[in-house]
């Protein structure tokens, strides 16, 4: 198998509708681990992706709860995955390929098999990017007799197991996040793109580096994920950041310029080009 840097600088220049989460996942995950068997997860990902299929077949197009519940078989039952409650901070949960090995995971490692099963199928689902704790959308056809035909959408905690959660579930699970006061708001069931869900899984790598005061680390889970997001400006500006904690002033400067190209105007620029300027001052 290609280079998994490589892979990553190729799925950086896809349109997100063709990545294959599960495959890109696998690549960050081999870069983490790579002493571990990433050929046995590639083969269970096919696996996975053919059990789906076949469970599939036949199945109503618009009974959403019964694609949730066969899928919940399939991948909470015959294959035993579950969210780790246990050690929910190990590194491993973040990591495809340890995830797979363990059967255990995030709540957004867990999403990226449920996504890979379901666009294995061809059924429509997202992640969504509720505070703290993944979710999925899950779709079925709408039925076409409704006066007012549009999506069948059931939300799903697949860290519990693919359990189906309504409006007063979610707005429990948000004041558990964020406190008693929270209240559900525009904005925190939001569809997130395959590449977003793949730099929130990156994202739990990086943090804990920071944590523990792993800079040199953080910033090597930042470019790869840059290799994955290119034109996120966020993440540019971050990595320049870090190589100024590490001294790498040319190497910050290349990423001050990065964010100029995305960002030309705003505040956010000013910010980039004072940075410059002070940096290149070191520099004389």
């Amino acid at each position: 198998m290609t280079d998994p840097r490589t892979a990553l600088d190729a799925i950086g220049q896809l349109p997100d509708v063709e990545i294959d989460i599960g495959q890109a996942a696998l690549q960050l995950a081999r870069i983490d681990a790579p002493e571990a068997d990433w050929q046995s997860a590639s083969e269970h990902l096919s696996a996975l992706a053919r059990d789906a299929v076949t469970m599939a077949r036949d199945m109503p197009s618009d009974d959403v709860a019964a694609r949730a519940g066969a899928l919940a078989g399939l991948i909470t039952g015959r294959y035993r995955y579950a969210g780790d409650t246990a050690t929910y901070d190990d590194p491993a949960n973040a990591n495809l390929i340890h995830v797979i090995r363990r059967r255990r995971g995030l709540p957004v490692a867990l999403g990226i098999l449920w996504l890979h099963c379901t666009r294995s199928i061809g059924w429509t689902a997202n992640g969504l990017d509720f505070p703290g704790h993944f979710l999925l959308a899950l779709e079925g056809e709408a039925k076409r007799a409704r006066p007012r035909p549009g999506p069948n959408q059931t939300v799903l905690d697949v860290f519990a197991g693919g359990v189906p959660l309504d409006a007063r579930d979610l707005l429990g699970l948000l004041k558990q996040i964020e406190g008693p006061r929270a209240e559900l708001r525009p904005g925190v069931l939001t569809p997130m793109p395959a590449r977003r869900v793949l730099l929130r899984l990156q994202e739990n790598i990086r943090a804990r580096r920071l944590r523990a005061e792993n800079v040199p680390g953080a910033l090597t889970c930042t470019l790869d994920m840059l290799r994955i997001a290119p034109d996120h400006a966020a993440l540019w500006r971050e990595a320049a950041q870090m190589h100024v904690r590490l001294d790498q002033v040319q190497a910050a400067l290349r990423c001050y310029e990065r964010v100029l190209e995305l960002v030309p105007q705003g505040d956010g620029a000013r910010r980039a080009q004072d940075a410059i300027v002070e940096l290149r001052s070191r520099l004389n």
